[in-house]
């Protein structure tokens, strides 16, 4: 298994660079820079670029509705020059509140564009001259929605590589069966590894059976907390927080993605109550309902033995890449969960 690790880069990008340097060189093996409605992902990516040797770098997720097809695959080509191709391409569709709230654009068919975006950066980087006709992309633009001025383009560069990866973060069934099918790898968020297959077994199976196998096997990241020791139990109360704000408060009901996956989990009954004190602004309330064993069971927190357990549970159930989000307070501590979590795995 791998390491990964999301970074906060909000706060100075000298700052995180120089402790992403430190957790290279402690045995990280991926580092993730986030893209909300902070700064971009992209200007962290590049800086840490020049400022890494080995680490690979993700975007974790870039979104699919804030860029064009063709400026995702010159991003990600250009990523990966400047990292001597060690980056990977992480999208997702955020959700509407973010994509129709503050980009302004209609949060709709994410499963289509994100086929269609996938098969135009794969082109772009084959140096293909574009033409593409999908039911949400045109290229060139048709003469009746333009001036009728576009040509077939290609990309001037040529890329490090021309299959950089693709990670879809991706939830819903028809969403992972997609990333089963067509991406390198899939992220899915609170990753519990004795419900995983019940959840999604019959997603990745649809999906893996028409994957193309150049593609190689589906690579699977999973995002737990993380903290190790002998008294670091109450760092639960964290991820019930954590778990809370997204079953409660990420989505209005009926149209909450982590409140399904709770239910989806067993957990129906919890999930109705957390959303019902959240969204009456009790969340400390809400908190107080997440179940003790799922904030256990999707996390890596406890002595080094229990860990240890966990790791292995999340490798059985297929994952291959632990993307931690570590409980600590400083860079140094930081370093030393990474090198103690390399001698667990």
């Amino acid at each position: 298994m791998r390491i990964g690790l999301g970074i906060n880069y909000t706060d100075g990008f000298k700052e995180v660079a120089a402790e992403v340097a430190d957790l290279e060189r402690a045995g990280v093996d991926i580092v993730f820079v986030p893209e909300a409605y902070s700064y971009d992902a992209v200007s962290a990516l590049g800086y840490l670029a020049a400022k890494t040797e080995r680490v690979q770098l993700a975007s974790g997720i870039l979104q699919l509705y804030t860029r064009t097809p063709t400026l995702t695959a010159m991003t990600a080509a250009g990523l990966d020059h400047v990292s001597d191709g060690r980056y990977i391409l992480g999208l997702g569709a955020s959700g509407p509140q973010v994509i129709e709230g503050f980009h302004g654009v209609p949060y709709d068919a994410p499963i289509g564009r994100t086929r269609e975006i996938i098969e135009i950066c794969r082109k772009v980087w084959r140096r293909e001259r574009l033409e593409f006709e999908g039911k949400h992309y045109r290229i060139p633009l048709p003469a009746d929605r333009g001036t009728g001025l576009g040509k077939p383009l290609k990309l001037i560069n040529h890329p490090v590589r021309e299959r950089i990866p693709v990670l879809l973060a991706a939830l819903g069934p028809k969403n992972v069966q997609l990333a089963a099918e067509i991406a390198e790898g899939w992220q899915p968020i609170f990753f519990l590894p004795e419900k995983a297959s019940d959840v999604w077994g019959e997603a990745l199976a649809a999906g893996k059976a028409k994957r193309d196998p150049a593609l190689g096997d589906l690579e699977v990241y999973a995002g737990p907390f993380a903290a190790i020791g002998d008294n670091v139990e109450p760092l639960r109360e964290f991820v019930k927080h954590h778990l809370a704000l997204y079953i409660g408060g990420m989505g209005a009901k009926g149209k909450n993605f982590y409140h399904t996956l709770a239910t989806k989990y067993g957990y129906g009954a919890e999930a109705d109550r957390i959303q019902e004190l959240y969204l009456a602004g009790k969340k400390d309330e809400a908190a107080k309902v997440v179940p003790e064993e799922l904030a256990r069971d999707i996390s890596l927190i406890g002595p080094a033995g229990f860990v240890k357990e966990r790791v292995d549970a999340f490798r059985e159930a297929g994952v291959t890449v632990l993307n931690v989000a570590p409980l600590a307070a400083t860079p140094a501590e930081r370093v030393k969960l990474v090198e103690q979590l390399r001698e667990l795995i």
